[in-house]
């Protein structure tokens, strides 16, 4: 018996470290795929951004010069098709738009997903794009879920004229508790630990290069944060702590009924509205906030 129990106890234990490396492997094992040829009434071509020895593929439409123009990132898993009904309204409102495919997504290669450590480099790469290709239009950012982690970790400077970041996890602790809870329930928080000391040996990411809520107090430009109330990867609690630390001027656009889904797809007349009126501020008016605009500092984060 006691035989026995050993053995069910080590099949267990290999059992579980086993199906600790399958999930850690899944989770950033590359998305790729063909995405084809932008729709002819987005009147875009196609790009492709070097970054480094690598590149970022896209899609480029040119709006009406001095208009603003508007960086577009997707979420995790996905490519910049997501994106295509948020470029589609901006371009109708005259803002150029630039589509990527976010590192080991879509047509951009990669060997993994890194949660916005090297998918930040893409996206500085594609604002150095936008800034060579219209110098005189201020720019935007949307960025959605990983869209959103990676212009946060990539500190662009110069900053954006106004970003917006939708569904953002506030760490990768809490990224990965939240979504082992939702598949394990209250056993699942427990496993964390498991999937995140993988990080650093499967990718060479020590954990604390993954914490947008450090980052935000950072952004010297306007944000507006938005998330459902009934998302349980990145809960409404976790989003007013990150909208806490961000520093003026900022916004919070809470989403009733709406979990983690693409939000415009979930309210499309509320997204365009609140999108073009937030642009419409910040990048057509363009009010000097230089003045006004302090960084957070620590001690008024722990206040």
């Amino acid at each position: 018996m006691i035989r026995r129990l050993a053995l069910a106890a080590i099949f267990g234990f290999v059992a579980c470290i086993a199906t600790v490396l399958w999930v850690g492997s899944a989770l950033t094992a590359p998305a790729n795929r063909p995405v084809g040829s932008p729709p002819p009434e987005l009147g875009a071509s196609a790009v492709a951004i070097p970054v480094g020895s690598s590149f970022v593929k896209g899609w480029f439409a040119q709006g009406e010069p001095g208009a603003g123009a508007v960086l577009l990132l997707h979420g995790v898993r996905s490519d910049r098709r997501q994106m295509l009904g948020r470029a589609r309204f901006l371009r109708e409102a005259g803002y150029s738009v630039l589509l990527i495919d976010l590192q080991a997504h879509g047509e951009s290669p990669g060997e993994h997903i890194t949660f916005g450590d090297r998918e930040r480099e893409g996206v500085l790469a594609s604002l150095a794009f936008l800034r060579h290709e219209l110098p005189a239009d201020p720019i935007g950012v949307i960025g959605v879920s990983l869209g959103a982690a990676s212009i946060v970790l990539a500190h662009p400077s110069p900053v954006p004229d106004a970003v917006v970041l939708e569904s953002m996890y506030p760490s990768i602790e809490a990224a990965v508790s939240d979504r082992l809870s939702i598949r394990f329930g209250a056993v699942g928080a427990r496993l964390a630990p498991l999937l995140l000391w993988q990080l650093p040996l499967r990718l060479g990411i020590p954990t604390d290069r993954l914490q947008p809520i450090g980052a935000v107090p950072t952004i010297a430009a306007p944000v507006l944060f938005a998330s459902g109330t009934e998302d349980q990867h990145t809960t409404w609690r976790e989003t007013e702590s990150i909208f806490a630390a961000a520093a003026e001027p900022k916004e919070l656009w809470k989403v009733p009924g709406a979990a983690h889904v693409d939000l415009y797809k979930f309210a499309p007349t509320a997204y365009k509205t609140k999108i073009l009126a937030f642009f419409s501020t910040w990048l057509r008016m363009r009010p000097n906030i230089n003045q006004s605009f302090q960084p957070t500092s620590a001690a008024e984060l722990q206040r």
